[in-house]
């Protein structure tokens, strides 16, 4: 694994960047990994009271290595080289924890040092952008570190405001013109079901209120409009109503189903009403969706029977 990560970290800088194809660095990480204090803990890791006080080091490989030693009570960790969180997180079956790096190994002269952002031996560059909190090494993208989100974002800052309500960072034309969920940015994404808050694929703000990556709404469109949680309209959807307005005017039902009306819920408006029926789709009175369900059986006038 090691010689792994050396090997990529080499392909790399022969493309023309540093580190892997998440991040563009000089550096590998040591990072700290701590289990509970109680004998359950300890039995659970596989860790005996002996194993107190035992440190266990970790390679990350950027332009420089970092290294995790563990403090007292301690889990076992890899003992191997990765050239960052991610790499590491899609080969072993734990995550590693970004804020508990200490020290890293530059690639360049080797000398292992505290996290900072240039070798203090070398003066080799480890990223260009370097957060002390979240031991981001990276090139610049204008990236920038939210307190409330707890991590680093890709900026401007400036275009960029936190909500609390929904505990995520937006940009700047959505401010108090987006719906707000609390703590809607701690949810996975209902598409693919993976992390959204830590998440470097950008988080895409539907009409309701609901988060999906970006990536998974381009590829939800290429089947529907809804929104998967609610049943919500995922865009503006005027134009083509309008356009079934015209489909529809142009579609006379047969005579037996000209004066049937049924009940009907607007996924939109949540509003209810009677309305014609028509194969073709069922508009809403409140607020002229056609992103209807059916609330109720079908009825033909007593006059018309």
């Amino acid at each position: 694994m090691a010689a792994s990560a050396r090997e990529d970290g080499a392909r790399g800088q022969e493309q023309g960047r540093r580190g892997c194809e998440h991040y563009d660095r000089g550096c590998l990480l040591k990072v700290t990994t701590s289990v509970g204090s109680s004998p359950r803990s300890f039995r659970r890791a596989g860790l005996g009271w002996g194993a107190l006080g035992k440190a266990v080091r970790l390679g990350l490989q950027f332009e420089a290595k970092l290294f995790v030693r563990i403090p007292s009570p301690a889990a076992p960790c890899c003992d191997k080289l990765y050239t960052c969180r991610l790499c590491h997180d899609n080969n072993e079956d734990h995550q590693l924890d970004r804020f508990k790096v200490k020290e890293v190994q530059c690639i360049n002269c080797e000398k292992i040092q505290h996290a900072q952002q240039t070798c203090e031996e070398c003066s080799t560059l480890f990223g260009e952008y370097y957060c002390s909190i979240c031991h981001l090494f990276d090139k610049d993208k204008k990236q920038y570190h939210c307190d409330n989100c707890g991590i680093c974002r890709i900026g401007p800052k400036e275009d960029f405001f936190h909500c609390l309500k929904c505990n995520l960072c937006l940009a700047m034309n959505l401010q108090g013109k987006h719906k707000c969920i609390e703590n809607v940015s701690r949810q996975n994404c209902p598409i693919c079901l993976e992390d959204i808050h830590t998440s470097r694929v950008v988080a895409h703000v539907l009409p309701c209120g609901h988060l999906l990556h970006r990536t998974c709404y381009e590829e939800m469109l290429k089947e529907g409009y809804r929104c998967p949680l609610c049943m919500h309209s995922a865009l503006d959807m005027t134009r083509y109503w309008r356009q079934l307005d015209d489909e529809v005017a142009q579609t006379p039902m047969p005579s037996e189903y000209q004066n049937m009306t049924v009940d009907i819920l607007c996924n939109d408006c949540n509003g209810r009403s009677t309305v014609q029926f028509h194969i073709l789709g069922m508009k809403c009175n409140i607020c002229e969706s056609y992103n209807t369900a059916q609330a109720g059986g079908c009825r033909i006038s007593l006059d018309q029977q």
